[in-house]
C-alpha cells in the first residue's frame, strides 16, 4: 500500500515570502518563486544548448544566457499561472497542492489572467532581443505550455508532454546562439525530453494516492510496479543521447570527464529511488538541479577550450 503523508506539501510560505504583504504573497505563491527548482529545470537546458553550438564568442554566449535566465523565470511562472487555473479544481482535491492561491481561493482566475498577461509581456520583450528563427520557434513553445495542463487528461504520459515542454529551452538555446538547428541540436532535445520524463516521473509519485482518488492518470502511476527501471530507461537514454550530442558538437575532451561525473548523480537517484517516500521523492527531484548546472560546465569547459 503506497503511504501519503497529509501534511506534505511543496509549497514554502516561510522566509522571505513571510514576510510579504498577503496580497503580493499570493501572487509569489502563484509563480512559484518560493521554490526556483522549476527555473533551473527550464534555464539549464537553455544553457546547454547555448554552449553547444559552435561558432559563437563567450561574451554573446554570456549575454544569451543572462536573457535565458530573466525569460525562463517569466514563462516558468506563466505556465505555473496556466497550470494552476487549469488544474484549480483538481488541486484543490490534492493534499500537497490544496493550499495553491487558485485552489484555496486566495485569487481570482480574472486575477491570475491579469498577472499572465504581464509575465507574457516579460517574455515578448526578452525573445525581441533573439534571432529571428527564435520567434518562428516560439509559437509552438506557447502552444506546448497550453497544453501541458491538459494531458494528464487524455494521456497517461503528461509527463512525456512536459518533457516536450520545459525542455524547449534546449532548441531555443541552440538556435539564438547558432542561427540555426541540426542534428546535434536535435539530439539535445531528445536527451532533454526523457530526462524531464525521468525526474517528472519521480516527482509525480507523490501525488499517486490522490490521482487514483480522483482520476489523474500519469506515468508515475503507470510505471508504479517498475518505478526503478523505468527511470534507470529514462536517465540511461538521456545520458547517451547527451553524449552523442557532445560527440556530434566536436567538444573538448575536458567536458568528458565532468560529464561522466554528472551521469554518475543521475544513476545515484535511480539507487535511491522510494517511491513510498514521497519527501525523498521531492528531494530527488530537486537534486536535477545540480546535475544541470554541472553537465552546463561540461559544455562551457568543451566549448572554451574546443
Amino acid at each position: 500500500m503506497i503511504r501519503q503523508t497529509a501534511a506534505h506539501t511543496d509549497i514554502r510560505a516561510h522566509g522571505w515570502v513571510a514576510r510579504l504583504p498577503e496580497g503580493l504573497r499570493s501572487y509569489v505563491l502563484l509563480a512559484r518563486l518560493d521554490r526556483p527548482v522549476g527555473t533551473w529545470l527550464l534555464l539549464l537546458p537553455g544553457i546547454w544548448g547555448i554552449e553547444l553550438a559552435q561558432g559563437t564568442t563567450p561574451l554573446h554566449r554570456a549575454v544569451l544566457i543572462l536573457l535565458f535566465a530573466i525569460g525562463s523565470l517569466a514563462m516558468r511562472s506563466a505556465g505555473c499561472v496556466v497550470n494552476d487555473i487549469w488544474d484549480r479544481k483538481i488541486d484543490a482535491q490534492v493534499a500537497r497542492t490544496a493550499g495553491r492561491p487558485l485552489a484555496s481561493g486566495r485569487l481570482s482566475v480574472r486575477q491570475a489572467l491579469a498577472f499572465l498577461a504581464a509575465l507574457l509581456l516579460i517574455g515578448a520583450l526578452v525573445l525581441f532581443q533573439l534571432p529571428l528563427i527564435c520567434w518562428a520557434l516560439a509559437p509552438l513553445a506557447l502552444l506546448l505550455v497550453g497544453l501541458y495542463p491538459a494531458a494528464k487528461r487524455v494521456t497517461w504520459w503528461p509527463q512525456l508532454v512536459m518533457g516536450f515542454t520545459f525542455g524547449f529551452g534546449a532548441p531555443m538555446g541552440y538556435a539564438a546562439s547558432a542561427g540555426h538547428v541540426d542534428w546535434v541540436c536535435a539530439l539535445l532535445y531528445a536527451g532533454t525530453i526523457i530526462w524531464q520524463l525521468g525526474f517528472d516521473t519521480i516527482y509525480g509519485f507523490q501525488d499517486m494516492d490522490d490521482d487514483a482518488r480522483i482520476g489523474v492518470r500519469s506515468t508515475s502511476r503507470l510505471w508504479a510496479s517498475k518505478a526503478r527501471g523505468f527511470i534507470a530507461s529514462c536517465y540511461g537514454g538521456a545520458i547517451v543521447l547527451f553524449a552523442a550530442a557532445m560527440a556530434l558538437g566536436h567538444l573538448h575532451w575536458s567536458a568528458w570527464p565532468v560529464a561522466a561525473f554528472a551521469s554518475l548523480m543521475l544513476l545515484t537517484q535511480i539507487t535511491r529511488l522510494d517511491i513510498h517516500n514521497p519527501a525523498l521523492c521531492l528531494k530527488l527531484f530537486r537534486q536535477n538541479v545540480p546535475f544541470g548546472l554541472v553537465l552546463a560546465l561540461a559544455f562551457i569547459l568543451g566549448r572554451s577550450f574546443s
